[in-house]
């Protein structure tokens, strides 16, 4: 694979006020009727998923695959997880590739977790949780060229049961932001999972002068306001943000106009992150 540099291509991006990201999410019952019945289901959603990026490459920052709906799919879903790593590369190069995992485990586990996700898979940054401990990161954070995405203060509706217990004065979410930033970062590749639902949180941490990036899913389906959430999350330069939307873009129409559909709805966004970021600067 050529060599590419995930903090360089989301700052180039971000040079050109492109701060979404598209998560490409092949959800089988969910695909545009004209895939509906397909026997081959695993094939159907690829070619779905490579027109979304055909209609939206010109907009986004950043795509981001789940790997769990392509582990799904058993060994026909992880060919096509490269298979579409490989198509956005050719197809969208400007465009950084992440591969949302939430990979994390001991460190010598987590050389082979690196190792698929970036020299297998193809990806430009992985979501990790630091559970484990910063040690155990080192794996990722060593690969200077590549994006390594920490869990802080994440999306879902339960986030809080750990992420907002107390620990030396400040909330654990807090304290997971500031060690990225302080101890982490030392290759200038970390980055922080920000959900979009919390966006008190998301302000909370910039206060605390953590300067990172963020991607922030949750916007969307998910409920999360954007206007709010790039006003509590963009950083000290006015940039600093991946702004994900997977459902309410790729599947903006079930009908042949499916591809015209998700277009109109990331130019949307765009545009709507775009003014956002003008009223607060």
């Amino acid at each position: 694979m050529s060599a590419r540099n995930f903090s360089e291509l989301l700052r180039a991006k971000w040079n050109e006020g492109k701060f979404l990201c598209v998560g490409l999410d092949p959800v089988a019952e969910r695909l545009p009727e004209q895939w509906k019945g397909r026997a081959d289901v695993t094939t159907a959603a690829g070619e779905f998923l490579r027109a979304i990026v055909d209609a939206t490459a010109d907009v986004v920052c950043c795509y981001k695959p789940n790997s769990a709906f392509y582990e799904a799919l058993g060994a026909d879903g992880m060919r096509e997880l490269s298979g579409l790593t490989e198509y956005i590369r050719a197809h969208a190069p400007t465009a950084g590739i992440i591969l949302d995992a939430k990979r994390g485990d001991i460190q010598d586990t987590n050389v082979a977790h690196a190792k698929a996700m970036f020299d297998v898979f193809g990806a430009d940054a992985v979501t990790v949780q630091p559970y484990l401990g910063g040690a155990a990161l080192v794996p990722y954070l060593e690969r200077k060229d590549k994006g390594t995405l920490v869990l802080c203060r994440t999306s879902n509706k339960g986030a809080g049961e750990f992420q907002d217990l107390v620990v030396e004065g400040l909330p654990l979410y807090q304290i997971v932001a500031k060690r990225a930033q302080e101890q982490w970062n030392t290759n200038g590749n970390c980055g922080l999972v920000m959900g979009a639902t919390y966006p008190k949180e998301l302000a909370a941490v910039r206060a605390l002068g953590v300067d990172l990036p963020f991607l922030i899913p949750g916007v969307g389906a998910q409920g999360g306001g954007l206007a709010e959430t790039v006003a509590a999350g963009k950083d000290s330069h006015g940039q600093g943000i991946i702004i994900n939307a997977s459902r309410s873009i790729i599947f903006a129409s079930s009908g042949p106009d499916f591809a015209d559909a998700a277009r109109k709805e990331a130019q949307r966004m765009d545009e709507e992150i775009r003014r956002a970021l003008r009223s607060v600067t």
